[in-house]
């Protein structure tokens, strides 16, 4: 893939964002990978690049947080240490060994693509986004995680933590697919899997939703919010948002309307909309040819 500049993208970001030129970029790439080296957390997923736990890591982090992933993704690998074996198991013993982390669609569908990696790919991960995306319970963000941080392909990623740290550096007027052209335009060729598991990273442990950590970010110059980051989450009386206001509240209740098949909760549509797409993004649901969602 051939090297991508923000000027490419000059009319998905705000007009009034931060200047962002060749030089500075590659700046920006240095100080957040040197920031990376340094402090990124030892996960277990972590130890290599085998992509079964890479997989496995990305499937159960979606809409859980890392703190409760860690025990239950060792359990899970002691039970199913390959693919192979996971693929050849029952699927009430794979119920089981993912109990506690909810949302078991997510087993069911990472069980299905188990068996199509065994039978179509002979046990072994597709390197290819399309071949990634073509697997059970795999949308764009798992595709492109497990693409770039395995296999090393030229692929950025947008999770929450990434759309936190956009929307913060570029300002409000970044949105949609906006911010996915903008981690392209960002991202490290050299070094695509590190850098976006330190624009993760960055958004897991400073740039927090709530009291972020501005003084210690390593990217702070040029950051539209500029220290104020956390302004974001109050309202016009200087009050904290309730977390039932947040979009990840809204993901998980329109998730969770989905598997029930209840009515969904009724949201603004431009949140209801932010919600579906993150969800899309996750994998954990997909549109009809009327844009209805559905579960995958």
């Amino acid at each position: 893939m051939a090297n991508l500049r923000v000027t490419n993208y000059s009319a998905m970001l705000p007009r009034d964002r931060p200047k962002f030129d060749a030089p500075e970029i590659r700046r920006w790439r240095r100080r957040l990978l040197s920031w990376y080296d340094r402090n990124r957390r030892d996960l277990p997923w972590r130890q290599d690049r085998d992509p079964y736990r890479v997989w496995l890591s990305e499937i159960m982090l979606q809409q859980t947080r890392v703190s409760a992933v860690v025990e239950h993704y060792r359990r899970f690998l002691r039970r199913f240490p390959t693919v192979q074996k996971l693929a050849s198991a029952r699927e009430p013993a794979v119920l089981a060994a993912w109990s506690g982390l909810g949302y078991y669609r997510r087993a069911r569908m990472m069980h299905a693509a188990a068996k199509a990696i065994v039978k179509q790919h002979a046990g072994r991960f597709p390197g290819g986004i399309a071949e990634l995306r073509a697997l059970p319970g795999i949308g764009r963000y798992t595709a492109a995680a497990i693409a770039s941080i395995v296999f090393d392909v030229p692929t950025a990623v947008v999770d929450g933590n990434v759309e936190r740290v956009l929307g913060r550096v570029f300002g409000s007027g970044l949105t949609g697919e906006g911010f996915w052209q903008a981690a392209e335009a960002l991202l490290s060729r050299k070094r695509p899997g590190d850098f976006n598991q330190a624009m993760m990273e960055l958004g897991a442990t400073v740039c927090r939703p709530r009291r972020p950590l501005c003084g210690a970010c390593p990217v702070r110059p040029g950051c539209r919010s500029d220290g104020r980051a956390g302004e974001a989450r109050l309202d016009s009386r200087g009050r904290r948002i309730p977390f039932e206001d947040t979009d990840r509240w809204a993901r998980g209740r329109l998730l969770a309307a989905l598997v029930a098949g209840d009515p969904p909760p009724a949201l603004e549509p431009a949140r209801r909309e932010r919600a579906l797409a993150g969800l899309e993004r996750d994998g954990l649901l997909v549109r009809g040819a009327g844009g209805e969602p559905r579960l995958p």
